[in-house]
């Protein structure tokens, strides 16, 4: 008998601890079918602050917490929490860190400006999910990014962490969307993302540092595409196609029959019969 194959979700957002949007409904459902079709799967998201811990019974995992990460040349705490979804008999891993999670907003203040360190947020989400997996000793087939927030996941797998015997068979896939591509980030991010195994060539895109470059970012580093609106902005599909990636084009979400994960799971096979 073949072992299971492995999927790792890496969520910007997951209904119903976020609002139900188009990203967060796939974050939710997703996971579930493709367990469903006898796939092993993990799930992470950030722990925003305005997610409820006690409503939605979120404990800490005292094993996989304590250890530190250094975003910006400082020591940052990593501090895992998981919850279950029961109905779907699956769990989610968060992200957590005073610094960077616990404000009772998302990625912007009350005037709606992005947070300063959103850049920063993103890299110690992307280094808390491959560190937490590498705990597990969990190796995955696939690692599927949807939102923003994961789009430096990519370029940390393929560049630093290309060695690890834990992500060595795996297989990048991007979930692609038309939010925060106006982002603006600080200017010496292409700085800070930095780490062992990544060089400033690796990041010159980033020169100019906004949500639609980190989305290129992204691409560059990833194995497939799932466009996840029906109209993705024409300079990420011409990046793609420059790029030659499959591509699994706009699959409608429909909120009963849940379609497109057949489909999804159909794209992820592609990338798993290459492995074998």
């Amino acid at each position: 008998m073949k072992d299971r194959k492995k999927v790792l979700f890496v969520n910007s957002e997951i209904y119903p601890y976020m609002s139900e949007t188009e990203i967060s409904v796939v974050g939710r459902f997703l996971p579930q079918g493709i367990q469903e079709r006898g796939k092993e799967i993990r799930s992470f998201m950030p722990k925003y602050g305005i997610i409820n811990e006690r409503r939605n019974q979120l404990h800490e995992v005292i094993r996989l917490s304590g250890m530190n990460l250094i975003i910006n040349e400082i020591d940052r705490p990593l501090i895992i929490k998981v919850s279950s979804i029961s109905a779907a008999r699956m769990q989610v891993y968060f992200i957590d860190n005073d610094d960077y999670f616990h404000r009772k907003f998302i990625y912007t203040d009350t005037h709606k400006k992005p947070f300063k360190d959103n850049d920063e947020r993103a890299i110690f989400f992307a280094k808390g999910v491959l560190e937490t997996v590498k705990k597990l000793r969990w190796n995955p087939d696939i690692i599927h990014c949807q939102g923003w927030i994961s789009h430096i996941l990519p370029l940390y797998l393929k560049k630093a962490y290309s060695d690890d015997p834990i992500f060595s068979k795996s297989k990048v896939i991007l979930s692609l969307y038309n939010e925060h591509l106006d982002m603006p980030f600080s200017n010496d991010f292409s700085k800070k993302i930095l780490i062992k195994g990544v060089k400033p060539k690796d990041v010159e895109i980033l020169k100019e540092a906004n949500g639609i470059n980190l989305a290129k970012l992204a691409i560059n580093y990833s194995d497939g595409i799932i466009e996840g609106v029906k109209d993705l902005n024409s300079e990420l599909t011409n990046h793609i196609k420059e790029r030659k990636l499959e591509i699994l084009p706009y699959v409608p979400i429909e909120k009963k029959e849940h379609t497109f994960v057949e489909k999804y799971n159909e794209f992820y096979d592609k990338f798993l019969s290459d492995a074998d």
